[in-house]
């Protein structure tokens, strides 16, 4: 008998193993298609309570409390969206920046190929609008722009030209414009004219003229061939302070994500004076502080302003994606990495690890963002997923949310023109209560992390494989 169980016991495993193996270890390990949304998690005493603005698939802009309760919204989202300082509009409250009309060459919802952008107020009237009035007729704004205290705002767009280095062929290029309320530009810096500053090796450039034979970068696809997805101005900080002219606050940092580097560009000549990447060493440590290991892929690179815990440093979601010229290799996770500029070392990192997870279950391979709060903790959007989180600097997660607004599937987001739904959101933006008019509710209740050993479908049952 007992011969014959250790036989039932072997068949059984055998039999498992298959199933494993036509299934494909993927299936098994796949992300769920039923999952929560909205408020998972929210301890009020521990994070910084504000308010959070994010774009949505769904194709709006929307204005959320800690508890998950949409407070206002406005009929038209922004890649990314962004809610203004009171300080940049005159004391006025609840302005925010969005794309406003799209020239219908884009599926992705108009992010690549919007034909004007603007500023909405609280009521969603329009205050200030441009893009007609732009080289070639439309906007073409995508993955950043900033209000200046002058009224002036800069804007990230695509501009379509030959790039000698490149081999004189049209593409896909960025653009940093400068752009007067009555709409003229004043200031502008093309990202291909400074191709040679930015440290990509002659194998980097021999890889890239390759993606562009086989036509990866043609002027009607995307944002441009680095894809430039941040930008903004230094800001007030110790290092220039100390005489670091590098550090100048009014030249622009921005970042990369196709050729994972980081730079400062002197506002007045546009020249490259400081820079990270893209060769980065392979550190096999997690320990800090140690020098910047290899960033890939990431997004929302910028100085922390002044006043909030860090400030002078470099704070960067480094999505750990594929990129590169060549692609380098990936850690499989993404991480939130805070690096002395000077230095050039991480002094604080946030990985899946710190919250007690496997270091894959904080991965997004695209988007996302990290903004350091004044409480010192970090909000960051896992964007793939469409999750926002806060956590502490020791890693514990104080408030959690998923975004519920997606698209229409027949939207065609996949590019096959199948439809697909997705929840993802480009960047999330943390707003103190005194940035939009009074009386806006918002509500502090604690939430519960669930405990999801427990939480299961009415009608589950246990099955036992073997």
């Amino acid at each position: 008998m007992k011969r014959k169980n250790n036989f039932l016991n072997k068949l059984l495993i055998f039999s498992a193993v298959a199933l494993v193996s036509t299934l494909g270890i993927s299936k098994l390990w796949a992300a769920p298609r039923v999952y929560l949304t909205g408020t998972t998690i929210y301890d009020p005493s521990k994070a910084y309570n504000s308010y959070v603005l994010f774009g949505a698939p769904d194709g709006n802009t929307h204005l959320i409390d800690l508890d998950g309760n949409e407070v206002h919204r406005w009929n038209h989202w922004g890649f990314p969206s962004e809610l203004l300082d009171p300080k940049v509009t005159g004391g006025k409250l609840g302005h925010v920046l969005v794309q406003l009309s799209s020239d219908g060459k884009d599926v992705w919802g108009g992010i690549f190929h919007n034909k004007t952008v603007g500023e909405l107020d609280w009521d969603g009237n329009t205050v200030w609008e441009w893009g007609e009035q732009a080289p070639g007729g439309a906007a073409r704004q995508n993955h950043d722009w900033h209000r200046l205290p002058n009224g002036d705002t800069l804007l990230d767009v695509t501009v379509v030209h030959p790039i000698k280095e490149l081999d004189n062929r049209d593409i896909a290029d960025q653009a940093i414009y400068e752009v007067t309320p009555d709409g003229k530009i004043v200031w502008k810096w093309v990202a291909g004219d400074h191709l040679s500053e930015f440290g990509i090796s002659p194998e980097g450039i021999a890889y890239l003229k390759k993606q562009l034979l086989r036509g990866d970068n043609a002027p009607q696809k995307g944002s441009g061939f680095l894809t430039i997805n941040k930008f903004n101005v230094v800001g007030p900080n110790h290092w220039f302070d100390a005489g670091d002219k590098r550090f100048n606050p009014d030249n622009i940092l921005l970042d990369s994500r196709n050729a994972n580097f980081i730079v400062i560009i002197d506002r007045q000549t546009g020249r490259v004076v400081w820079r990270l990447g893209p060769d980065y060493p392979q550190v096999k440590s997690s320990k800090v502080p140690r020098p910047a290991d290899q960033i890939s892929g990431q997004h929302d690179a910028h100085i922390i302003p002044e006043g909030l815990p860090g400030a002078g440093d470099l704070l960067v979601f480094d999505n750990q994606g594929s990129a590169g010229w060549p692609p380098v290799a990936l850690i499989g996770g993404s991480r939130v990495l805070e690096i002395n500029p000077v230095t050039k070392q991480i002094v604080w990192q946030y990985t899946g690890e710190n919250s007690g997870r496997p270091i894959w279950s904080f991965q997004s391979h695209f988007i996302s963002s990290a903004r350091r709060l004044p409480n010192g903790n970090t909000l960051i959007d896992e964007g793939r997923d469409g999750r926002f989180f806060q956590v502490t600097p020791t890693g514990e997660i104080v408030w959690e949310y998923v975004n519920p607004y997606v698209n229409q599937p027949h939207d065609g987001w996949d590019q096959s023109g199948q439809g697909v739904i997705v929840n993802w959101v480009y960047r999330a933006q943390p707003v103190p209560y005194d940035w939009v008019p009074a009386g806006t509710p918002h509500s502090e209740n604690p939430v519960t992390e669930p405990d999801v050993t427990k939480l299961q479908a009415s009608g589950h049952k246990k099955f036992w494989l073997f």
